[in-house]
């Protein structure tokens, strides 16, 4: 296996962008649901209107070439080719940060967060502030390869992404992460790799033991009650994913709209919004993230990644340095007790006003004040 480091450019053919439309053109839509709101999933207007945009308004070269202007890299793993993009800071003693996407994201995610981060003097930080990016892929997401046995759980991507860290040379490193990525996060704290020196989370994974529930207060009776919400009302894909992502693979990677609609929904329930995904990302930032799982037909494997991992690294006692940012609309939330039972080094710890489950794509400017905040207590 070859630890080689390559460089790599997006050019997506032409036909493949041609067959897309085609397949909006000729797309086969469902009858408009029976409410008037969200109740039901994506609403047949709200989705009819993004891939409209999609068809004749939204233009990926512009994407393409925003990610090929970044930095974009791969090398191979335990046998899978792994993307990521590495930003290095014009100062050269900046510190390393690994940040790491979930689902239904990519580092689209990131493309609002990584310009301040590493040249922080031109977005109102200090040189000291500074931080190199790396933003790996996630196996079976975006441009990373697929895998073809099972094993790639959070475990086996924690491992993957310190020899990652390693091969570019970096002994001194932060790691952040939300969603799957907050796992993966998690398990590098677990694993407490020579060279990292703390860890951030913007989806804290604590299950508050059973006695920690008995006298919640009104910030944890809240937290439940989100939980209770998701588990009844939200959790649906996760169901299928972490059961049968083969079965729900086949319509993602063939329809488009089948796709749109799938992700759609969650840009709406997982976002600080008024009503509408729109209040916080415009369609072409929505289909950018869309787009990494269409051209690569990533369906089927990222949903595979529920299936390896959905549970694991909860509530798993931590003593590597760790800091916690709770946004408002987070799916899942907990309390300074509950995380402080888990984490027996919180280092950083601070709940904001706004903002939901997309943190650096919602909110770029309270992500980015987190991130140096935290991890300027381990330079």
């Amino acid at each position: 296996m070859s630890e080689a480091i390559t460089p790599f450019t997006l050019a997506i053919d032409q036909g493949a962008l041609d067959d897309l439309n085609r397949r909006l053109d000729h797309a086969r839509w469902p009858e408009k649901e029976t409410v008037d709101d969200w109740t039901q999933g994506s609403p047949l207007a709200k989705v009819r209107a993004l891939c409209d945009h999609w068809r004749h308004g939204y233009d990926w070269r512009r994407c393409e070439a925003r990610l090929n202007g970044l930095g974009q890299f791969k090398t191979e793993i335990d046998g899978i080719d792994i993307h990521f993009l590495h930003v290095r800071s014009p100062h050269a003693d900046a510190l390393p940060l690994l940040i790491t996407h979930g689902w239904p994201g990519s580092v689209i995610e990131f493309m609002k967060v990584i310009e301040p981060l590493t040249n922080p003097t031109a977005h109102g930080g200090r040189a000291e502030d500074a931080f190199h990016v790396i933003a790996p892929s996630l196996p079976g997401y975006g441009f990373s390869g697929k895998p073809t046995v099972a094993g790639w759980g959070v475990g086996k991507i924690a491992g993957a992404w310190i020899q990652l860290m390693g091969r570019l040379g970096y002994d001194r490193w932060v790691a952040q992460g939300g969603d799957w990525g907050s796992a993966v996060t998690t398990v590098i704290g677990l694993m407490r790799p020579q060279g990292c020196l703390a860890i951030h989370v913007n989806m804290p994974l604590v299950h508050p033991a059973p006695e920690e529930i008995i006298d919640p207060t009104p910030q944890e009776q809240a937290a439940l009650a989100a939980l209770a919400y998701y588990q009844e009302k939200d959790s649906g894909y996760s169901k299928q994913q972490s059961t049968r992502p083969q079965s729900v693979g086949y319509g993602l990677v063939d329809s488009p709209i089948g796709l749109a609609g799938w992700i759609y929904e969650k840009m709406w329930a997982w976002t600080d919004n008024q009503g509408a995904p729109e209040d916080v990302l415009t369609h072409d930032e929505m289909l950018d993230n869309i787009m990494l799982y269409w051209l690569p037909g990533n369906g089927a494997s990222s949903a595979r990644l529920y299936w390896e991992s959905f549970g694991v690294g909860a509530s798993i006692p931590l003593e590597i340095p760790v800091g916690v940012s709770m946004f408002p609309k987070e799916i899942f939330r907990t309390s300074r007790r509950w995380a402080e039972a888990k984490m027996k080094n919180l280092i950083h710890w601070n709940e904001l006003d706004r903002g939901g489950h997309f943190a650096a794509w919602e909110q770029p400017a309270l992500y980015v004040g987190e991130v140096r905040t935290c991890f300027a207590k381990v330079r």
